[in-house]
């Protein structure tokens, strides 16, 4: 009878602990702060004339937006299976958390990777770099170019960093997957090869955006990183001291 006793016991105890443990989830998931759009230190206009506003305006506050909200929604049905055990609705949700979660990564550092005052080319480490693994910035351009021009559909052109190798790479990403998430690699620089990202301007002539947009590069961004890490994703030794 004792044994009885002390396993309803166990039985009660596992079901308190199990109340408990759901609802830590529940208010964890509940003060998990949302993710937010994070706004762009310069005007919709000040790009033009390679990308004009009503671009900038709908791609920011309309696409971006909509990745966001998803992302939230789709994070918090996750919360919930989660909360219940629920695998099968966890796996479900898989694919919405990739693409949103991926929108919401590319297009901030896509923002940040433009600026009015972006174009020319890069200096110090990072030029260093691209000479090393592309031959010459100009290789480089052209390479990375061309890739993202072939995007079948809609994606994504990147510069990269390859931990393994400790070299710069070129890849293309289809749809939103992110780059690091999709290939191993940091991305450093993106081209967003959507249509809303340049048809209301270039139509179905993506070349002509690709081309237009490194007038607007903000190689300081890309090179703002700090900078142990970056020389250490770009494979120059680290100081010493």
């Amino acid at each position: 009878m004792s044994s009885i006793v002390n396993m309803l016991c166990r039985v009660g105890q596992i079901r308190r602990c199990a109340a408990s443990l759901s609802q830590t989830l529940n208010q964890v998931a509940a003060s998990r702060q949302k993710h937010t759009l994070p706004d762009l230190t310069y005007d919709y206009g000040a790009l033009e004339p390679h990308i004009n506003a009503e671009i900038m305006q709908l791609h920011h506050s309309k696409h971006h937006a909509t990745y966001v909200n998803n992302l939230n929604v789709t994070e918090e049905k996750y919360q919930e299976a989660l909360a219940k055990g629920d695998v099968t609705t966890q796996v479900a949700l898989q694919p919405a958390l990739k693409f949103n979660g991926g929108g919401h990564i590319n297009h901030t550092i896509f923002w940040t990777n433009l600026s009015p005052n972006g174009g020319g080319e890069p200096q110090g480490e990072l030029m260093e770099a691209i000479k090393r693994d592309f031959g010459s910035f100009q290789k480089m351009k052209e390479k990375m170019s061309a890739a993202t021009v072939a995007v079948q559909g809609s994606g994504w052109g990147w510069l990269g960093y390859e931990k393994e190798s400790g070299r710069l790479r070129i890849a293309a990403c289809a749809n939103q997957d992110p780059l690091q998430g999709s290939t191993g690699l940091i991305p450093l620089l993106g081209i967003d090869v959507w249509e809303h990202a340049y048809y209301l301007q270039y139509k179905n002539v993506r070349p002509d955006y690709v081309k237009a947009i490194w007038n607007v590069i903000s190689w300081e961004n890309v090179c703002s990183q700090p900078q142990d890490l970056f020389n250490a994703q770009i494979g120059l030794p680290l100081p010493q001291g």
